[in-house]
């Protein structure tokens, strides 16, 4: 028990600093949605300064001039503490200023993504001026022990875990007690809000970056004499403070600091417990601790990262959709083999690390540009197959191309496993999960010496006795093995692009840009995730072979999680949204062409790295899509010039005579709804509501702001729980999720349209048609729907082109391509204007004259009244009317529901 406590209490040290830059997390989050991967960057740079101070010398991070000033004597500890602390806080606002302002409006994943490039810059810059060897610094806290009993206390880390809690104490009270701290809570809640109430959210935010910075780079210099003062070290301790910042919720700051201080001492005592117990592994133990407590508030409790109020005006950037395969395939196939033909040495291992690491980049594309899920794991999981290799081609013997087929697999099975979580995450925390799952499984297998040793031999590849290998010595690396690699990328690339064009690609594209609304078409979200992260691993696993085969000797360093953070940096540069800019990825990785060539001309080293940060950051800033998307717009633009421009239709067209109509007959109940009731903690937002709609009807649920109308359909389509029954041509539809409602019968529309801004009208269209598994035989069923809803000119339009009008009949057509009986709209004449509401009416007929019952969301009485057959009224969540229009326009509690009385059709 006393070495238990020990190592525990040794784990202060590393627990305090945990929480100073959880604490720092935390405040730049509430303060402007930013989860600030920079945060260990800015704990790094804030160290060497203060180490440097103490020396003597000011740490010059510029380029070309002297790596440290002499400043006449070293600094006593007060003076350079508070320089340093300032330098961070400078450093702060600076990144606000110039980063994070202009991506105030930017989705979260932008954000993040720009936040990755600053760590990527100042980790490379501190490595390129200082190198990579520790740096000794002066002790702050006194050292040695107390002893009490048979328990050794080390006295630093119990003085630096007191100050970062006395800290992290004064922090949490000025924002509690202070201006700024309402100010902050007051932004984080809602920028409109802030902006009304003469709040800045601005200031708000570059006050908190200055602060969070504050402690970040206190936190850096208190724990820099304790652990070694390395570039990477610093970047590391990022998963474990996330840990603490997730388990405070991004909100307190008390319960990230004492998180992160047991995270600390959990790891120590980890680090411990295998020289006890021979069955533990030997690495890796310490790493599991944040992962498991991320696990369990992120999974278990199924907790998001809390929501702001700031408007989301962008997205990923958009997917282009490939056109004509042959031409760039190729081309490409020449340039590759001319390539390998003309070089040789160095430049022709950059070129086959180009197609390797294009392939790897290729899985990002699928899961991250295609599915919108943000795996930071991508390359840990291309070494999963790499270190199976070996096993699989001397172990089993199997051979080539088999070998690396079998590890690709197993790599799948692991990305699966590392994408559970996000079955029931989305955004920035998947990304959180498989960062912390790529360090664990880095530690645990990749460096551990019991598994692997010095490294894992593979077999050289052959077949029909013709040697593939990557060769050795003068004969490395060799044409045969190039064209193999190249082989497998143009396979791969054809394989991401037809995903693209697929209807498989369409839905994942509809998950990425709205998961509410995928599952609303009849898209299996789960499932969608799950192939999104098999089809990735497997990828990644082909990749990972071919780089294993070209290494001979598998080790840990080319796989590291750092080292993945990197790539998927370079993969969102080059355009992670294409299969152009995955191939342009392999161009500019780390080992690629362009890598070798800029070595051999600059001898470049770390500031190879720092440059592409600086890259990173400047294309998140000013081109989301990546550096790609500006040859892909010019090509678009030459594509255009070329084609005979179509006549541009400004209106939808007339709605023809849908072939089948049925004859308008109201028949027996179709959808029936008894005691549905919601309730959103103490409040009822639908209390008991019983109603029929009966087939071959258009019926409305109307009633005044906040009655509980959209609620009650959330309720009834799955999106929300609920009490109650609900019964669809006498099947219950209770316990059934969203998307098998829909394959049920049940279609629905959104007030907010949600439609996939990516995908042209038809692809839109096209998601609620192969969602459901529907065959096309027998005709165009997405081109008749077209026609029924006038949208026939409109097919191959990006939907982000069209107006709000336009938009409102895309969303319905998308729900009416399922033939659902029963159709739910959500108030689908917002926005719309007179003659666009009577387009909308004519439609709307037409589509049940088709056979589609509706319920319609309305607020616009003309509409309601002029078209619906019955009419239901809620008010506070309770049904006070059914009836004819005739009976609802004559019914004084409707009337007084709607502040007296109807004019002119509308309501008052």
């Amino acid at each position: 028990m006393t070495q238990h406590l020990t190592f525990l209490l040794l784990g202060l040290g590393n627990g305090a600093v945990f929480a100073a830059l959880a604490v720092a997390l935390v405040l730049t989050y509430r303060s402007s949605g930013v989860v600030n991967f920079a945060t260990g960057g800015i704990a790094l740079v804030t160290a060497y300064t203060y180490a440097m101070l103490r020396q003597g010398e000011l740490l010059s991070p510029i380029p070309g001039t002297p790596k440290t000033i002499h400043l006449g004597a070293p600094w006593d500890f007060w003076p350079a503490l508070i320089a340093s602390v300032l330098v961070a806080a400078a450093l702060g606002l600076v990144l606000h200023l110039l980063i994070f302002r202009p991506l105030r409006n930017a989705p979260p994943v932008g954000k993040a993504v720009a936040a990755l490039g600053v760590s990527l810059f100042l980790t490379a810059l501190m490595a390129a001026r200082m190198g990579t060897e520790a740096v000794t610094v002066e002790a702050v806290f006194p050292t040695g022990v107390w002893q009490t009993g048979s328990v050794s206390v080390p006295r630093d880390r119990v003085y630096l875990a007191a100050a970062i809690v006395a800290v992290a104490v004064l922090v949490a009270a000025v924002f509690r007690h202070t201006r700024l701290g309402r100010a902050t809570k007051a932004v984080a809640e809602s920028e409109k809000g802030a902006y009304v109430s003469g709040v800045s959210p601005d200031r708000v935010s570059a006050y908190n970056w200055m602060i969070s910075s504050a402690v970040a780079g206190l936190g850096g210099i208190l724990i820099a004499p304790i652990v070694p003062l390395t570039p990477v070290a610093y970047t590391m301790f990022l998963a474990p403070a996330l840990a603490a910042a997730i388990a405070g919720g991004f909100t307190s700051i008390l319960v990230a600091v004492a998180t992160g201080l047991g995270i600390g001492m959990l790891q120590s005592e980890a680090q411990f417990l295998p020289s006890l117990h021979a069955w533990l592994p030997s690495a890796g133990l310490p790493e599991l601790v944040p992962l498991v407590l991320i696990l369990v508030v992120l999974v278990v409790r199924a907790a998001p990262l809390p929501g702001r109020g700031a408007v989301i005006t962008a997205n990923l950037g958009r997917a282009p959709r490939p056109q004509g395969l042959l031409l760039p395939t190729v081309l490409s196939a020449a340039c590759g083999v001319a390539g390998l033909v003309v070089l040789s040495g160095d430049l022709r291992g950059g070129l086959i690390a180009t197609f390797i690491y294009g392939i790897i980049a290729l899985s990002s594309v699928v899961v991250t540009g295609y599915a919108g899920q943000v795996s930071l794991a991508q390359l840990p999981l291309a070494g999963v197959a790499a270190f199976l290799l070996g096993p699989i081609t001397v172990g089993w013997g199997l051979p080539f191309p088999l070998a690396p087929v079998v590890a690709a697999l197993c790599a799948t099975v692991v990305g699966v496993i590392i994408g559970l979580p996000a079955l029931r995450l989305r955004g920035l925390t998947a990304a959180v999960v498989t960062f912390a799952l790529a360090g664990a499984l880095e530690a645990v297998w990749f460096r551990n010496l019991d598994i692997v040793g010095e490294g894992v031999a593979v077999k050289a590849p052959s077949l029909l006795g013709l040697d593939l290998s990557a060769g050795g010595g003068a004969d490395f690396p060799r044409f045969t093995f190039g064209l193999v690699c190249l082989i497998v990328l143009l396979l791969v690339g054809l394989g991401v692009a037809r995903l693209r064009t697929s209807g498989l690609g369409s839905q994942m594209l509809a998950v990425r840009a709205n998961e509410r609304s995928a599952a609303a078409a009849g898209v299996d979200v789960v499932r969608i995730k799950i192939i999104a992260f098999g089809l990735g691993a497997f990828i990644a696993g082909l990749g990972g072979s071919l780089l294993a085969y070209k290494l001979g000797t598998v080790t840990y360093t080319p796989f590291a999680a750092i080292t993945g953070l990197a790539f998927f940096g370079t993969a969102y540069l080059a355009g992670i949204t294409s299969v152009s800019g995955g191939v342009f990825a392999g161009v500019l990785a780390t080992e690629g062409l362009m890598y070798v060539v800029l070595n051999q001309v600059f001898t470049s080293g770390h500031w190879y790295e720092a440059i592409g940060a600086v890259l990173l950051v400047l294309t998140v800033i000013m081109n989301p899509e990546g550096i790609i998307s500006q040859l892909q717009g010019a090509i678009e633009r030459w594509r255009a010039r070329r084609a005979v421009p179509p006549d541009e239709p400004t209106s939808p067209d007339v709605p023809v005579d849908p072939g089948g109509a049925v004859p308008t007959v109201i028949g027996a109940p179709l959808l029936v709804i008894d005691g549905l009731t919601v309730r959103y903690g103490g409040v009822t937002a639908v209390d008991g509501v019983s109603l029929e709609v009966h087939a071959g009807e258009i019926a409305a649920l109307i009633g005044p702001n906040g009655a509980g109308k959209t609620t009650a359909i959330d309720a009834v389509s799955g999106f929300a729980a609920a009490e109650g029954s609900v019964r669809l041509d006498g099947r219950e539809l209770g316990g059934l999720k969203p998307h098998q409602r829909v394959r049920a019968g049940l279609g629905r529309t959104f007030q907010a349209i949600e439609l996939y801004d990516d995908l042209s009208v038809a692809e839109n269209v096209t998601v609620g048609l192969t969602a459901q598994g529907r065959a096309t035989a027998g005709g165009d069923p997405v081109r008749e729907v077209l026609a029924l809803l006038g949208l026939t000119g409109f097919a191959e339009r990006p939907a982000g082109s069209l107006s709000q009008g336009q938009r409102q009949l895309v969303s319905i057509a998308r729900a009416v391509i399922g033939r659902p009986r029963m159709l739910l709209l959500d108030e689908p004449a917002a926005g719309l204007d007179s003659t666009e509401s009577l387009w909308l009416g004519e439609r709307l007929r037409a589509i049940r004259d088709s056979g589609i019952t509706i319920l319609l969301v309305e607020h616009d009485m003309g509409l309601v009244l002029g078209l619906c057959d019955r009419v239901h009224v809620l008010n506070f969540g309770g049904l006070i009317a059914s009836g004819s229009p005739e009976e609802i326009r004559a019914d004084p509690a409707v009337s007084s529901a709607y502040l007296g009385s109807f004019h002119s059709g509308a309501v008052a």
